[in-house]
């Protein structure tokens, strides 16, 4: 048996009780086809395998080496790429290997370069409000029409209400998702097609609209989402060493444990950290390059190990390259993450 406490640190570490209750939640809430799991949150086949066989064997991507990666081990069954690109040549490939392949499209630039690329199918993305990509609704026709003419089939519309996902308040939570979905709606009535995706974790519930959820972040979570009322588990830490410690005994005033920015999603705040077997108590002051620095809530040495939990699933996995995946201390399977790049 191997032990967590052997493992070098800093180590990403999934709790393999919590991972199945979260993906189990899913599956009942979204059953099948609802739900089209976003494998950019934890970039690893091993757990997007543990999706399908949950029942959830359609995924979002957000690069192309997701794309070819999840085709790769046998799981491009329908495989979208939220993001527009000016070359789907590699795209093109894995659909001419027989891999179902969608692509995001907003523009005449995008439909020209699906088309080039030998993708046959595509959704028109649509701006909801988040000021990312994405055509404004009124014009979601004119690249329908596009892509149409260029011998494109267009499964729909997506449209990500990522501006909202993460509000506290669920009634604003609610308010702000039913706005967007006013405007994806609009666009669908222009655009046609079958499929109406959208949504993420913090909308999988609020979201009426969308024929399928693009939902990432819930089957590992983070402490941003953690904060909000959803019935997933934080599965996802970091287990760190303490290094130094600013003097001996009982209430040491800081301590610094080897886990950070290099390690850590930083764009939400800080992480939290916590004791072995523990919830996150300390207070973080801050992190650097390598270090995570924070005041312990009791006695704390150099060589003790504690549990960091990042407040952003997506960037944190992809600094490391596996997932120890355990139950208490005992390591009991090893997952690459085998999609980071581009």
């Amino acid at each position: 048996m191997t032990s967590l406490l052997d493992v070098a640190t800093p180590a990403l570490v999934v709790d393999a009780d919590i991972l199945d209750a979260n993906i189990a939640a899913m599956s009942a809430a979204l059953p099948g086809s609802r739900c089209r799991p976003h494998v950019k949150a934890h970039k690893c086949t091993h757990l997007a395998r543990e999706q399908a066989a949950a029942g959830h064997a359609a995924f979002t991507c957000a690069t192309v080496r997701e794309m070819e990666g999840m085709a790769a081990v046998g799981l491009g069954a329908d495989l979208l790429l939220a993001n527009e690109v000016l070359d789907a040549s590699r795209l093109g490939t894995l659909k001419a290997a027989g891999h179902r392949v969608t692509v995001a499209v907003d523009s005449a630039e995008t439909v020209a370069a699906a088309a080039a690329g030998g993708v046959e199918e595509v959704l028109v993305d649509v701006n909801v409000g988040l000021p990312r990509c994405g055509v404004e609704p009124a014009a979601a026709g004119r690249i329908a029409d596009l892509a149409r003419a260029a011998g494109l089939d267009v499964r729909g519309v997506m449209g990500y209400e990522g501006h909202v996902v993460g509000l506290a308040d669920r009634d604003d939570r609610r308010a702000g998702c039913d706005q967007s979905m006013h405007m994806l709606a609009h666009a669908h009535a222009d655009v046609g097609g079958e499929v109406v995706s959208a949504g993420g974790t913090g909308t999988y519930d609020l979201n009426t609209l969308a024929t399928e959820i693009q939902a990432g972040s819930y089957v590992l979570m983070d402490t941003a989402y953690g904060k909000l009322d959803l019935p997933f588990g934080l599965a996802l830490s970091i287990i760190a060493t303490v290094v130094s410690v600013s003097g001996q005994g009982e209430a040491p005033t800081f301590a610094v444990a080897d886990c950070g920015l290099k390690a850590l999603g930083m764009d939400h705040g800080n992480p939290a950290v916590g004791r072995l077997g523990t919830g996150p108590e300390p207070t973080v002051w801050f992190c650097s390059d390598e270090h995570v620095t924070f005041a312990p809530n009791g006695p704390v040495r150099v060589g003790d190990r504690v549990r960091v939990v990042p407040a952003h699933v997506d960037p944190t996995v992809a600094y490391h390259e596996w997932l120890f995946v355990v139950r208490g201390e005992e390591v009991l399977e090893t997952w690459p993450v085998d999609l980071r790049g581009w």
